[in-house]
């Protein structure tokens, strides 16, 4: 920000652009690189090496028609600890699309208001500002729609370029990708508006691609993400995607199917096509996974299920569903799915009714086995994308442990991820990161929080000299998984 300038009031569009690009939201005009943080309160933990992450959407030039948060150039905000300090920087992704637009000096493409993936007359920006993972040394940006995996340094966010086993694909990526940390393999899949609608696939620990298969659904989906165990991955189809009567207009309008159950799909790693079995389930939309595991005969889901709208006689209302989701209106609850692959039966709970919880986190390396721990941000239905606190949630029994919110009107954290201590004792021996924005306070900062307890607030609370505007997903890389660290931090 230059001189004199506050986030409150930095809009740089002008308020024709809507709440999604001031306020909270408000985008920033430059890279920072930034040590010495004013440390606020308690002290940096000297048992944590790694970086933390989150993505979102910050958009270089004014957009071309209604905006929506999908729509922003990528931006990377991170928090590099080693030995007990801390470094944030904050840079754009050099994308394709922004490249081109930062050349012409203006928005080239549209957003997903105005049209649908694969025209040519209103292209749609492919921004990877979704969701970031680490693979094989290094950082991927993903994005909402299926694009590509922008590979950047996890460091120094230096955009390195596309993942080339991606494009050897010949498809693209969604939004969530896992990673086994135990084989170093990324699962992944795409879907598009043509047959069969989906891919899945394999990279392997190399960054080769070792797994691509067709997978044929019953028409166009919108799948977000997935789950994966040792040996399976759960595949996603939903009855919610585009009104096929808008997609005849090239237009982006989604539509919920309370009459089409939800069906996940249970495929061997490195299964195929033919060897997918599908198992049906409530009707709903799933944005995001916790973890999945097996035992013995059952595979295990734990995510958070979107709560369909309900009309006043208690059935489910189909169009404000559609309209909620489209609108990011985020009402979701802590659920188990599980599928039993001897038998066929099916089961499914809430393990929470009551709390709206939803961008979860949880011990990466546990990725595909038994977690007891969840890390979910606490959700307020009626304001998009503020998350006021962190709650902590036994996977097992359902149990919220512990939680914090110091302001619930004005605070807006970032999505928490847990980073382990660097020689961890137990599943939840380490820390819980996210960005908070206090909006009466003007004040950003970097929360770190004892994953054991998150009653204690905050261990170490540090002062961050720039706004963060709200964004997506974020992660942490462990200092042992990052290409070259040793020489680097």
């Amino acid at each position: 920000m230059h001189a004199g300038e506050t986030a409150q009031d930095f809009q740089p569009f002008g308020e024709g652009y809507g709440p999604m690009l001031s306020g909270p939201f408000a985008p920033v005009r430059d890279e920072l690189e930034l040590s010495e943080l004013p440390l606020l309160h308690g002290a940096i933990p000297m048992d944590l090496s790694g970086v933390y992450m989150r993505a979102g959407p910050n958009p270089r030039f004014a957009p071309q028609g209604r905006y929506h948060p999908f729509d922003g150039d990528g931006m990377v905000h991170a928090a590099q600890f080693h030995r007990g300090c801390v470094t944030y920087r904050n840079r754009w992704l050099r994308t394709d699309a922004f490249v081109e637009e930062e050349r012409a000096g203006q928005a080239r493409f549209h957003g997903i208001r105005e049209t649908l993936k694969g025209r040519t007359d209103k292209r749609l920006k492919d921004s990877g500002n979704t969701d970031l993972i680490g693979h094989g040394g290094k950082a991927l940006a993903l994005w909402y729609m299926s694009g590509e995996a922008w590979e950047f340094d996890p460091i120094t966010l230096q955009t390195l370029g596309v993942s080339q086993a991606i494009r050897q694909s010949g498809g693209a990526i969604s939004a969530h990708a896992k990673v086994d940390q135990h084989t170093g393999e990324l699962m992944f899949f795409d879907y598009g508006n043509d047959a069969p609608f989906m891919h899945y696939g394999v990279v392997g620990a190399d960054g080769k691609l070792k797994h691509h298969v067709p997978i044929t659904l019953p028409g166009p989906r919108l799948p977000h993400d997935l789950g994966v165990t040792e040996h399976y991955s759960i595949l996603h189809d939903l009855p919610l995607f585009h009104d096929p009567e808008a997609m005849k207009l090239g237009r982006h309008r989604l539509a919920f199917y309370p009459e089409i159950p939800t069906r996940l799909g249970v495929i061997p790693r490195f299964g195929t096509n033919e060897q997918l079995r599908w198992f049906e389930f409530s009707p709903c939309f799933l944005y995001h996974v916790v973890n999945s595991w097996e035992d013995g005969d059952w595979l295990v889901m734990v995510g958070c299920r979107y709560m369909p709208a309900l009309a006043a006689d208690g059935s489910i209302d189909a169009a404000q569903t559609a309209r909620d989701v489209a609108e990011l209106v985020q009402r979701a609850r802590l659920w188990r799915w599980r599928m039993n692959l001897k038998t066929g039966e099916t089961q499914e709970q809430a393990l929470d009714a009551e709390r709206n919880v939803e961008f979860p986190g949880f011990n990466a390396a546990y990725t595909g086995r038994r977690t007891r721990y969840g890390y979910l941000s606490d959700q307020r239905e009626d304001v998009i994308l503020q998350w006021p606190g962190i709650r902590k949630y036994d996977l097992d029994s359902g149990e919220m442990l512990s939680s914090w919110s110091d302001d619930r009107e004005h605070s807006w954290y970032s999505e928490p991820w847990f980073a382990a201590a660097d020689e961890p004792q137990s599943e939840d021996h380490g820390y819980v990161i996210a960005f908070q924005w206090n909006a009466a306070l003007a004040r950003q900062t970097l929360d770190v929080f004892d994953a054991r307890d998150l009653n204690k607030g905050p261990v170490a609370q540090l002062g961050i000299p720039r706004h963060i505007p709200v964004g997506f997903h974020g992660c942490w890389i462990a200092a042992s998984r990052i290409a070259g660290w040793a020489e680097r931090a």
